[in-house]
């Protein structure tokens, strides 16, 4: 595989060793190309310099904020320009947290433009998960803003800049006299006219990646633990992502694209970022989730698509019964990922804004690994995550390789050119991701359908062995979101000295829902026909489940409440 700016360099450490004959193949069949994402933008502000690029919608702010292809090319220039001047080239990671806006885009495409590598941080991270962030991925260079939704961003990237050692730069957007000048991301980055030196463009295209470098750095969504650094090349995450996504949903350029999901997560910086700009799309922001602005959007914008969690379609489909408008939706595609999606979504979606729900199955490892298309019939988009992509191998094996038979749950394994390269700095992970033979063991756990579609049972952790016998958590909480009290559920396993394990529901209750109890969930899953074992042995009434940025329930952070609340209880 080419590396010819990380050769020797500390990115190199942790990526894996692509086959040259898979590689070969891989070119063979159009899964790799020799193009990237920056030059497919670059072509697209070329071509149609006057089209809207990215429409921000910042809260608090009564008018959007558009930013033209030529526009957000000067701006990527000038931020290139910006970051060559303090030392950012190949070799160093540029680390950005940033509120979605046509900030993040142009400052990843211009860390992209000098050779480096974007690292984008969620929004909603705080010191804790920024310092472990910066840290591990060995940030040269960290961009926030001064505050964001009473936070004080400026604070605390000063502490980490004076503690972090490979930390050489800081700077924060919409920065005010408070912050010293020489953090002022306007008075380096934008005051400064420096796209205009004529002998720029010849240094960024010396500079300019090629399709096997590096496109980023992105830690993974933590639903375990602590998050680890994943690295995808530009054709990694071609493959993986943007080729599937325009394949299963039809994607063209007159088609706009919507994005609330922080543009910190692989999710907004793929989907939101990367997809729509190469293919020469508009993309609208929110730079929070407000449903009901976003409903209004749909006319206003004429929003085509999207990809986000399930937790996204829920608010649409709870605000449009609770506060009917009328509607003029060209929403043809919600694509869905993230979290299992519960029964009787893809029918509400259809029925009330003529959106097809598109479930889709993947990791910040592998892409998008299953999918269905657009236009599938109701019961298939109810029934599965999706078919396997056509050029990655999908399978499901037991703890020791072996294949499982059709309609048995196993691990869930994925081989083929939208598997990421490695994790960064950990060769030791590296290695432990992957078999002898080369496939990428997920974590999760599913099962092949007479039809060939997956069916995801949850992660590994998410099967509870109650008395010896295997319960998935998933099953359990697909019946509990056809209760007509429950809003949200997770269920997760506490231990049992006689079992070994028990089942417990944490659970959101509707408005109408306070009052729901272990005994009335009971009898609803016996009258929908659940046997006993699956029942949950405790049911806990929470406000809110803790997720990731891309909708996924942290589990691992319920199994520790869980376990807190029954110490004290034995106290």
């Amino acid at each position: 595989m080419k590396r010819k700016q990380l050769k020797g360099t500390r990115l190199a450490a942790g990526m894996r060793l692509f086959d040259p004959a898979e590689v070969q193949l891989f070119r063979a069949e159009g899964q790799w190309r020799h193009r990237t994402f920056l030059d497919d933008f670059l072509d697209h502000a070329d071509s149609t310099p006057d089209k809207a690029a990215v429409v921000s919608y910042a809260k608090g702010r009564l008018l959007p904020e558009t930013v033209t292809y030529g526009q957000l090319r000067a701006y990527v220039d000038r931020f290139a320009a910006a970051l060559l001047d303090i030392g950012t080239g190949p070799g160093k990671v540029v680390s950005i947290q940033v509120a979605n806006g046509w900030e993040g885009p142009a400052l990843a495409l211009a860390t992209m433009r000098v050779g480096a590598v974007p690292n984008p941080i969620p929004i909603i991270y705080r010191e804790h998960e920024v310092r472990h962030m910066l840290e591990e991925a060995g940030s040269a260079v960290y961009v926030a803003p001064q505050h964001f939704r009473g936070y004080d961003f400026a604070e605390m990237g000063a502490r980490l800049h004076r503690e972090i050692a490979s930390l050489e730069h800081v700077y924060f957007i919409n920065a005010d006299d408070a912050v010293s000048s020489e953090l002022h991301f306007a008075r380096h980055f934008i005051e400064p006219r420096r796209e205009l030196d004529p002998a720029l463009g010849a240094t960024l295209d010396s500079l300019r990646p090629g399709a096997d470098d590096l496109a980023m750095l992105v830690f993974t969504s933590g639903t375990t633990g602590k998050p680890k650094a994943a690295l995808h090349t530009f054709n990694t995450a071609w493959s993986g992502y943007r080729n599937v996504i325009v394949n299963a949903l039809d994607l063209k350029s007159d088609d706009i694209a919507f994005m609330a999901s922080t543009l910190g997560h692989l999710t907004g910086f793929i989907h939101g970022m990367l997809v729509p700009l190469s293919l020469g799309q508009k993309v609208v922001y929110q730079d929070q989730w407000d449903v009901d602005q976003m409903l209004d959007l749909l006319e206003t914008e004429g929003l085509t698509w999207t990809l986000s969690a399930t937790t996204f379609a829920l608010d649409m489909v709870d605000a449009q019964k609770h506060r009917p408008r009328p509607l003029a939706s060209k929403l043809r595609a919600f694509a869905c990922g993230g979290a299992s999606i519960p029964p009787g979504v893809a029918v509400d979606m259809d029925q009330i804004f003529s959106t097809s729900l598109v479930p889709l199955w993947g990791c910040s490892e592998t892409g998008i690994a299953s999918i269905h298309h657009l236009g599938a019939a109701l019961d298939v988009l109810d029934a599965s995550d999706g078919y396997p992509v056509p050029w990655q191998e999908t399978r499901v094996v037991d703890d020791d390789l072996a294949p499982v038979p059709a309609g048995t749950i196993g691990n869930l394994q994925v081989r083929g050119p939208g598997v990421f390269a490695g994790y960064f700095g950990r060769e030791d992970l590296t290695l432990d991701a992957f078999t002898a033979d080369g496939w990428y063991d997920t974590g999760d756990l599913g099962k092949v359908l007479p039809d060939g579609a997956i069916r995801i049972a949850g992660r590994s952790k998410d099967i509870i062995i109650r008395g010896g016998q295997n319960i998935s958590a998933v099953e359990i909480e697909s019946a509990l979101y056809k209760h007509p009290e429950v809003q949200e559920v997770a269920v997760v396993a506490y231990p049992d000295e006689r079992l070994g394990e028990r089942v417990c529901a944490m659970v959101v209750p509707r408005p109408s829902g306070s009052s729901l109890t272990l005994e009335n969930v009971a009898r609803f899953l016996d009258a929908a026909g659940m046997a006993k074992p699956f029942w949950p042995q405790r049911l806990v009434l929470v406000d809110q489940l803790p997720r990731t940025p891309s909708g996924k329930v942290q589990k691992f952070v319920l199994r520790r409440e869980l376990a807190d609340v029954l110490r004290e209880e034995q106290a």
